[in-house]
Order: C-alpha cells, then sequence, then structure tokens
C-alpha cells in the first residue's frame, strides 16, 4: 500500500532530521571504536598531543557524518543529493560578503530575545555553563592554530553542510519553509547538548537558514558561522579575561 503524499511529507520531516541525528552520531560512534581498536593494537595514541589529536578526530567525524548522511542514500536508494540542495551550486560572490553583517545584526538581536524569553520559563538552565570545545590547556602557538582551523574553519563548513546544506535542502521540498528552518534549527540545537548552547545556536541556526534562502548559497550562512565561532574563539582562548570581566 502505497503512502498518501501528505503521509510522505510528514514521513520525511520527521524522518530526514532523525537520518541526520543518527549519521552524526555514528560517525562519533566510529571514532570512538577506531579509537578503541588502535589503544589495543598498542598504537601509542597518548603521545599524540591533545591539539592534534581533537583535531584530527574532530575532522574524521564530521567527514563520515557527511559521508553517512549524504552517501548512503545515494548508495542505498540512488538519492543523489544535487549541489544545489546542498547550496554550493556556485562559488562565492561579493554579495555573500554583504550577507554577513547583516545576518551578525539579526543573530545578536534574536539569541538575545531567545535567551531573555528563556530566562523568564526555563528557570532550571544553567545559563552560566561553558560549553566543552574539546580543547583544554591550549599553551602553545601550535595548539592554538590548531584549535581555530577546528572550531573556526571545519566546523562552520561541515555543520553548514549537514544542517542548512542537506537537511535544510531537503526539508524545504516537502514542507512549508518555516517549519523545515524550525526543525533544522531544534535539531541543530539537540546536538550541541546543552540547553544555553542550544539556545544560542537554535537563535543561530534559524538566521543561518534565512541567509541560505535569501541568498539561494550555502557561503553567506558559512561566513557568519566561521565569524561568530571566530568570536568565540577569541574570548575562550585569546582573551578570556573580558568575559570574566563582563560576567562580574
Amino acid at each position: 500500500m502505497s503512502l498518501s503524499s501528505s503521509n510522505r511529507k510528514i514521513l520525511l520531516c520527521v524522518g530526514l532530521p532523525v537520518w541526520v541525528f543518527l549519521g552524526f552520531m555514528l560517525g562519533q560512534a566510529l571514532v570512538l571504536v577506531l579509537i578503541e581498536v588502535l589503544q589495543n593494537l598498542g598504537v601509542p595514541l597518548s603521545q599524540i598531543n591533545p591539539s592534534l589529536f581533537q583535531l584530527i578526530a574532530g575532522g574524521v567525524i564530521y567527514a563520515l557524518s557527511l559521508l553517512i548522511v549524504i552517501g548512503v542514500p545515494c548508495l542505498v536508494k540512488k538519492s543523489r543529493t544535487t549541489k544545489a540542495e546542498l547550496g554550493i551550486q556556485r562559488s562565492p560572490n561579493w554579495m555573500d560578503f554583504l550577507w554577513v553583517p547583516a545576518g551578525a545584526i539579526v543573530y545578536l538581536i534574536l539569541t538575545a530575545l531567545v535567551t531573555a524569553l528563556a530566562m523568564s520559563f526555563l528557570t532550571f538552565v544553567n545559563y552560566d555553563q561553558a560549553q566543552d570545545t574539546g580543547f583544554t590547556n591550549i599553551t602553545t602557538q601550535s595548539e592554538y592554530i590548531l584549535a581555530f582551523i577546528m572550531l573556526v574553519v571545519i566546523a562552520p563548513i561541515a555543520e553548514e553542510l549537514l544542517f542548512r546544506g542537506y537537511l535544510l535542502g531537503k526539508l524545504r521540498k516537502h514542507a512549508p519553509l518555516w517549519v523545515a528552518i524550525f526543525i533544522t534549527s531544534l535539531l541543530f540545537a539537540i546536538v550541541h547538548f546543552a540547553w544555553n548552547v542550544g539556545l544560542d545556536v537554535f537563535a543561530l541556526s534559524i538566521v543561518l537558514c534565512v541567509l541560505r534562502v535569501v541568498s539561494k548559497s550555502l557561503w553567506p550562512s558559512i561566513m557568519l558561522h566561521m565569524l561568530k565561532n571566530g568570536i568565540a574563539y577569541y574570548f575562550l582562548f585569546i582573551n578570556p579575561s573580558v568575559l570574566s570581566t563582563l560576567g562580574g
């Protein structure tokens, strides 16, 4: 018995985010298994610089997640994902750079509103909880560079391809745009596994989704995501005293 058009759309709206979530989790699980196997084989992983190890592990996780989420449907169901669906059908242009400051302003306003609203109702949330970036005890210049490459370059590109590229690109074909944006942003918040961070990236994702739609490209979203992570990197690693001063 074939599904009706409406039932198929509902199934896809549920199945697509679940698939992206499972692919992301499976990518992490496979890396953990690989690390366990290598350790059992006597490979001296502990001798690798922790920042370099984090960069390699994180990069492999993102690569595997993208291969699983995008590649498996293509192999199993011949469901090919086009460059247009991912938003990378063209090279960046000068207009893409103009979208970034506008998006940044909207993001700052929206995240302030979302956080203020959440603080009024979600009183159990620890809004001062620090985000675990995976990079700790950084002391050398090379370690700072490795953290920058992971957090400001690799992570934004991979996450944009996965969420605002693949997920939003697929969802908007089967659901109203606002539903596709909401589902994409909700999942993006969930995979950060922290309430306070989730609220912030939920607001960020809404802006990134809108940029993806209005620009008809993923490049402005990637650029804004890099800018946001770059600013966070500065305050977390280069000048953390600013945050402690602002915090009282």
